[in-house]
């Protein structure tokens, strides 16, 4: 029996199978420092259709510290070539005294709010926010020690996978399972920024539904929204995207954020595909199906007298579908008619002896 559980309810959402795949709008570091603009973007947020703003937790001291050598320079192949870790986080970081205003404005407007937090502290404060889910980004999940300690206060957790292998994330499992916590989504993510389209390896979302029978879903860097609507398909329940209000406000994630448009463009995909994937058990045939009177069915197309055998001339399979189903016509050849059948007549059975 899987010990973990397959739906997960999120404040006044539930995650599942069975339920609308979880949107999430990533507030990262867009906001540039200027409170109204977060405000501002949260309520664009909502307008989206996103069902909930996640923000991030640290500050730059938390995450590193002040160092200037070859260790703590970011090298190239990256957006934020030649700076330091310490001058990236201090630029990204959201004011901590934000969090509790933001989370208000957030329920106000009907959104979920919670955060990734990127140590113990940040971990204990939005405990007592009282946030409904924590987020374990990629280069927290490989410490297993802040895991455990994620773990630990029951609520559900959201954790992305782009520095870990399947190995790791059953180890993560039996983090969890020692907890008494099976409330976990792992999130398919790949560690680039912007990620290429080639290295996204979508098809990693079957797997891990199907190894580590958790929920899962996708934190996604790929430019534009047809990753996150692909995911979907394969089995996604939960979409993190970043968002920006404006692109034209730049900023360390501003390149891989959709604006206001694109987000509401990948939302409103998303709920199509969601109708569109339907019941699993309708193969073909669908009961009431409008389409069913121009299909084939079986015809008399010479007038039949009474007594009259059915015979290959005078009986078809022909458009439309009012008679009976062509599967029958081996079965109706040389019976007699009970009544005289006019040309252009559905058969039925009360017409055949």
């Amino acid at each position: 029996m899987n010990p973990f559980s397959l739906q997960i309810k999120i404040g006044n959402k539930k995650i599942g199978d069975h339920s609308p795949v979880f949107i999430v709008a990533e507030l990262s570091g867009n906001h540039n420092h200027n409170f109204d603009i977060a405000v501002k973007t949260l309520k664009a947020i909502k307008d989206s259709g996103a069902d909930a703003v996640k923000l991030q937790t640290y500050t730059a001291d938390t995450l590193t510290i002040n160092e200037n050598n070859k260790y703590f320079r970011i090298k190239s192949g990256s957006l934020w070539y030649g700076k330091t870790l310490y001058d990236l986080y201090k630029e990204a970081y959201t004011p901590w005294e934000w969090h509790p205003k933001l989370q208000k404005i957030a329920q106000d407007l009907g959104l979920i709010l919670f955060s990734t937090p990127f140590d113990e502290t940040a971990t204990d404060f939005l405990d007592k926010m009282d946030v409904p889910v924590f987020k374990i980004s990629s280069f927290e999940a490989v410490d297993p020690y802040f895991v455990n300690y994620v773990a630990a206060k029951k609520k559900p957790v959201f954790i992305s996978s782009g520095l870990t292998d399947l190995d790791d994330l059953y180890k993560i499992k039996k983090i969890f399972m020692r907890n008494g916590n099976n409330k976990l989504v792992f999130l398919k993510c790949t560690s680039l920024y912007p990620t290429p389209f080639k290295n996204t390896n979508l098809s990693a979302i079957t797997t891990m539904r199907e190894k580590l029978k958790t929920l899962v879903g996708l934190s996604d860097h790929t430019l534009g929204i047809n990753v996150p609507v692909a995911a979907v398909t394969l089995g996604a329940r939960v979409i993190e995207k970043h968002f920006i209000l404006d692109k034209k406000l730049g900023g360390p994630d501003s390149p891989f954020s959709l604006d206001f448009k694109e987000f509401k463009s990948m939302v409103k995909s998303i709920r199509q595909v969601e109708q569109a994937l339907g019941n699993p058990s309708v193969v073909g045939k669908e009961k009431y199906n409008k389409s069913r009177p121009f299909s084939r069915s079986l015809f008399a197309v010479e007038d039949i007298k009474k007594g009259g055998r059915l015979t290959k001339k005078n009986i078809r399979s022909i458009r439309p579908g009012f008679g009976l189903a062509p599967k029958y016509y081996d079965k109706i050849l040389g019976k007699k008619a009970q009544k005289f059948i006019k040309r252009g007549t559905p058969l039925s059975w009360d017409l055949i002896s």
